[in-house]
């Protein structure tokens, strides 16, 4: 069993944390990343090349330097209003060049890749669960371009060329339980950057935009899943990789807690936690915008042995700690 792991994208916030809890069980994480996102700050305590992911030679080297088997393919573009922007640059950064990622594996005799995937690619309207079946129906460029690279893994595991799992996240909140890594974009779009931006000042207030959905309060509902549990389960698929491709090329695997929290209850819990209020906005939805869902963790369980451990609050407390240290 191979023990050494390859990550891109290992600067980033997600990427970061997962290649910590490979480094706690005793795994060598090897990150790829160019910097142009990701955080210098993350790869200290980590065997880093500072490249493209579309680099072939880099990808040689790596391969010849290291006993690598596997990639954890977590680089992307991933702010959704500069998706919408800029679409063009999305499919460039997301799609094309994991296209030459793939390429670059098979000629250096690397099969396995697992795929940090979205959500977003649902058909998310009503604030129900949805399940890995569910109907799909990505709204940004950013989510369209997250499911024609998945698309691109299920044809090349169909055809032989590669084995692939895809992840699909619900919502990665919190930091790294011993703060090594945490949310650290400036102005970032995620609900949990713009209510810490208003807890610590750094805006004037939280904006709920949505107040008249079929939810139980009105707003809008999401799952919100520990970064930490995120990354467990990454941990888990690959140990699991050949099990969970045994009756099939391909999988899909949603990553979420089997329950979904409204925007009004993240708020509520966000200040409980925080022991003061934060100013608050209520504003009408905006285009695009929708109810939202939860997900089945089913497969998850059943395939990876994996199930959210974290309570929302304690998510929460690990965030609002990574702020602090950042102040």
């Amino acid at each position: 069993m191979f023990r050494s792991v390859l990550i891109t994208g290992g600067a980033g916030y997600i990427g970061s944390t997962i290649a910590s809890y490979f480094k706690d069980e005793g795994w060598t994480p090897i990150v790829l990343d160019s910097l142009v996102r990701g955080n210098p700050e993350f790869t200290k305590h980590v065997k880093f090349y500072n490249a493209d992911i579309s680099d072939q030679n880099i990808l040689k080297q790596i391969v010849s330097e290291n006993d690598v088997e596997i990639i954890i393919h977590a680089a992307a573009f991933v702010e959704v209003p500069e998706s919408v922007e800029q679409p063009a640059l999305y499919y460039r950064e997301n799609v094309a060049k994991t296209l030459t990622l793939l390429e670059n594996m098979q000629s250096v005799g690397l099969r396995k890749i697992l795929f940090s995937s979205t959500a977003a690619v649902y058909q998310a309207e009503d604030g129900n669960m949805v399940t890995e079946e569910s109907p799909l129906l990505p709204l940004s460029p950013y989510a369209k371009t997250k499911l024609a690279v998945e698309m691109m893994l299920q044809d090349l595991s169909h055809a032989g060329k590669i084995e692939a799992v895809s992840l699909r996240y619900f919502n990665p909140i919190g930091a790294d339980p011993k703060m090594r890594s945490g949310m650290f974009k400036k102005n970032g779009s995620h609900v949990m950057a713009k209510l810490s931006d208003a807890a610590f000042g750094k805006i004037p207030a939280f904006q709920i935009t949505g107040t008249d959905y079929s939810t139980r309060d009105g707003s809008g509902l999401r799952d919100y899943l520990h970064v930490w549990d995120l990354a467990r389960a990454h941990f888990l698929a690959v140990e699991k990789f050949n099990d969970i491709l045994k009756d099939s090329a391909y999988q899909v695997i949603n990553l979420g807690t089997n329950s979904g929290v409204t925007v009004e209850e993240l708020v509520a819990a966000y200040q409980k936690v925080l022991g003061k209020n934060i100013p608050i906005e209520r504003a009408p939805r905006r285009p695009g915008d929708t109810a939202g869902a939860f997900a089945s963790s089913e497969k998850a369980r059943r395939l990876l042995g994996w199930q959210a451990l974290s309570f929302l609050e304690e998510s929460i407390a690990t965030a609002i700690e990574w702020e602090k240290r950042k102040l």
